[in-house]
This record gives structure tokens, sequence and C-alpha cells, in this order.
């Protein structure tokens, strides 16, 4: 019974999703459809008096009610993140939006989206953790209470690998794989094209028209610019 309602409380999340969404954009209710979206938590509400009602009656605790935990946990924190995604599809898709962002994937802002979905996942492990840990204690039996344990063990595996990940990212950053290369370029092209020769420190110290004098003279033929005496000829 527990597992049959975890894959309805699925079915209806996408469901009402779908349905909200439809509201928003396409009918052009976009109150109603919020209200629809608002919806969605009701869903794990149902599930945990569900369960809870499961336990009251007798029902000996195993791994499907461990598993209605972590989903409740998983959906309350990552639930808000999905319906956002996607509403600004939707959005988009219907010519009423901009493209929403796509995660980063590189630099700071890669570590620093690692680090929000470190705390989700922190997050939905804890939430799992304390309803796995009110009904260890509604059981009271150590021995009956040995399935949720093994839950709460893992949903401490969940956050410790979520940590690790957005630690990771911090000491290692991801970089684009030619970001070598366009430094390289860059400095390239940041220096300057040495030609010609050098001009010496004397070359350097004379006047502007002395310097073109000498280009000038250089640039002629032996004798050729100097004034002869009177009565010789070439």
């Amino acid at each position: 019974m527990i597992v049959t309602l975890i894959i309805a409380c699925e079915i209806g999340f996408w469901v009402l999703l779908a349905a909200g969404l439809a509201l928003r954009y396409l009918a052009r209710m976009p109150r109603t459809g919020a209200a629809v979206l608002l919806c969605e938590p009701l869903l794990e509400v149902v599930l945990l008096v569900v369960t809870a009602i499961d336990l009251r009656n007798g029902a000996e605790p195993d791994w499907k009610h461990g598993l209605a935990a972590v989903y409740i946990g998983f959906t309350a924190t990552h639930g808000h993140y999905m319906v956002r995604w996607a509403d600004g599809h939707a959005a988009h898709l219907l010519g009423r939006g901009p493209r929403p962002d796509k995660a980063p994937r590189y630099g700071t802002e890669r570590t620093v989206h690692e680090w929000k979905m470190a705390a989700r996942g922190v997050g939905a492990a804890a939430i799992a953790a304390g309803l796995l840990q009110l009904a260890v204690w509604y059981v009271g039996d150590g021995q009956q209470s040995e399935p949720l344990r093994a839950w709460q063990n893992r949903m401490g595996v969940v956050a410790v690998i979520s940590l690790l990940i957005a630690v990771s990212y911090t000491i290692w950053p991801q970089r684009p794989k030619d970001a070598g290369t366009a430094v390289r370029a860059g400095t390239a092209a940041r220096e300057p094209e040495v030609t010609g020769t050098a001009a010496s420190p004397e070359e350097t110290a004379k006047p502007e028209e002395a310097r073109k004098g000498d280009a000038g003279a250089a640039g002629k033929a032996p004798g050729e610019g100097r004034r002869l005496p009177v009565g010789v000829r070439k």
C-alpha cells in the first residue's frame, strides 16, 4: 500500500505540475495555475498521514515506511526547484518569457551552484532522518525499528556525499579545456612586435631634423648632394 501511494504521489506531482502550467500559460489563468502548483505539498502531507496511520494500525516497520520518509524529504527540498525549472521552460517555449539560464559549468559560479545543490541534498537527508526518528520513537521497539534506522544511516551517507561533491568543486573548480590555450594566445597577442634594429643612444639623442638629414644622405650615391668648387666640373 505504501509503495503504491508513493508511486501515486509521484504521478500526482507531475499531473499537478502539467495542469498548473497549462492553466497559467495556455488558459491565461495565472492565479488559478499558481493555486494548482501550490497544491503540490499536499501530496507529501497525504503520504505522511497514511504512513503514520499504517504504523498506528500495527503494521511492522520496514523499508517501505523508510522510503516514504525519504520521498517526503527530497520532495520538500527539490520540489520547488523542479517547479521553477519547469515554469521557466514552459514560459520560454510558449513565448511568454526569455530562455532560462543554464546551470553554470565553470569557475566560481559552478562552485556556488554545487553548494546550493549540496544544501538541498543535506536538507532532504535531514528531513528524512527527522521523520524516521519520529517513527522510531513512535514504534518504540528497538528491534522493529531497525529498518528505519537503516534508512537513517543511508541518509547520513547521502549528506556526506553531497558535501564531498561541493568540496571537490571548491578545491578543484571546473575550467574550460581550452582555457590554458586561450590564456597563452591572449598573452602572445599583447606582446609588441619588434621590427627593425634598435637605435643607438647617440642616434636617439640627435634632434629629429638631424636624423632626417642623415637618413636622406644615406639614400644618396657617393658624391651626390656635395657642392663642388667653382670651375671644377664632374
